[in-house]
């Protein structure tokens, strides 16, 4: 008897959720990896105040099969500036979200790093990852800060003026495809999250020594 012949759409829904199946199973035995903070920074530059990171990025066997069977990786790097106020809530002074797009392309069999419309090739997961662990806060547009000018510039310059910086960077879970974002609730492989780090920053000390 002549089995019916399956439809070329048909073959590749099949093996889409055949790979994804591979994926979860995988996820029950991979040890999970993470990402940490190396060296976090503020400086001043163009005028302006800018926050800085440097992470340690390590893929666990279920992120990195995911990746190089088609999944697309989405990193969010996050940035604050606050200053504390014994009166009142703390102020936060600046804060900035950064998403960087990490995929694989079997056909070319390279990674690629996308920020918004702009992207860059890489010829391995190495080299993607050198480039996504070094983040910097995007800077703040003038219009953006009370007073306009110098305001920002001198507020920060006041001589008892201490500050407390913020960074984290996560993988967005949520923008996985739908089997995977229910297994990553209750699987702590896909938990990659550095949590916030925080250190007090005195901008007159910074931007003398720069």
């Amino acid at each position: 008897m002549k089995l019916p012949a399956i439809s070329p759409k048909r073959q590749t829904a099949v093996s889409k959720w055949l790979v994804m199946l591979a994926i979860l199973c995988l996820s029950s035995f991979a040890h999970a990896e993470g990402i940490s903070v190396r060296k976090a920074d503020a400086y001043f530059s163009d005028g302006g105040y800018q926050l800085s990171a440097d992470f340690d990025i390590s893929f666990n066997s279920v992120v990195e099969q995911a990746l190089t069977q088609g999944v697309p990786l989405y990193f969010v790097s996050e940035f604050t500036l606050t200053q504390p106020r014994w009166y009142w809530l703390d102020e936060t002074v600046a804060q900035s979200e950064l998403t960087i797009r990490l995929s694989y392309n079997s056909l070319t069999g390279q990674y690629r790093i996308t920020r918004g419309t702009l992207f860059q090739n890489f010829a391995s997961l190495d080299a993607a990852i050198n480039t996504i662990r070094r983040q910097s806060a995007a800077p703040i547009p003038a219009e953006q800060i009370k007073g306009g000018g110098n305001f920002f510039v001198e507020k920060l310059f006041k001589k008892d003026g201490s500050y407390i910086a913020s960074v984290r960077m996560r993988l967005d879970v949520t923008q996985l495809p739908k089997p995977l974002q229910v297994n990553a609730l209750t699987n702590n492989d896909w938990n990659l999250d550095s949590d916030w780090y925080r250190w007090i920053v005195r901008p007159d000390a910074s931007a003398q020594s720069r």
